[in-house]
């Protein structure tokens, strides 16, 4: 009898190739899966910080600064890559009252200082602060920086 090419000889053949077609198989399909797992895998920038600022103001005051981060300084902050997450106005809760918050998120720390050397520098922002102290609307401002933990949903 003749063999064809394509035939095997043998148990010992056609088990050293079913064996590299599986091994074959499963090499690619842990290839694909680890790209998969890779292209829908969301990676934390380690570095990467969030600021929090809460601006106690003058009561009263509060639709003031609103209107000022609105029109005004928020503009500013994007233009040196402050990046602002969200404003926010505490509802409900006497004792906060005359507060302003806002959140921005910076890739390091290093980052933040350097936009906001930037920020003070620029003279728009400085008639900014002129025009807060002829009006003074902030008593006291704390700002935070945070960094997400590893199950935060935001990082």
């Amino acid at each position: 009898m003749t063999l064809k090419r394509w035939e095997f000889k043998g148990w010992k053949s056609e088990r050293w190739t079913v064996w590299g077609i599986a091994l074959l198989a499963f090499a690619a399909g842990s290839l694909i899966t680890a790209r998969l797992a890779h292209i829908s895998q969301v990676r934390a920038d380690s570095n990467r910080v969030f600021e929090l600022r809460v601006y106690h103001t003058v009561p009263g005051t509060v639709p003031v600064l609103e209107s000022r981060f609105r029109d005004t300084t928020s503009k500013i902050l994007a233009k040196h890559d402050l990046k602002v997450v969200g404003y926010w106005v505490p509802e409900g809760a006497p004792a906060w009252d005359n507060t302003f918050i806002f959140m921005l998120a910076h890739s390091s720390r290093e980052e933040a200082k350097k936009n906001w050397d930037a920020l003070r520098a620029d003279p728009e922002f400085q008639e900014v602060l002129k025009s807060e102290e002829a009006n003074k609307t902030v008593e006291k401002i704390d700002s935070t920086y945070m960094r997400p933990t590893d199950f935060s949903p935001m990082k």
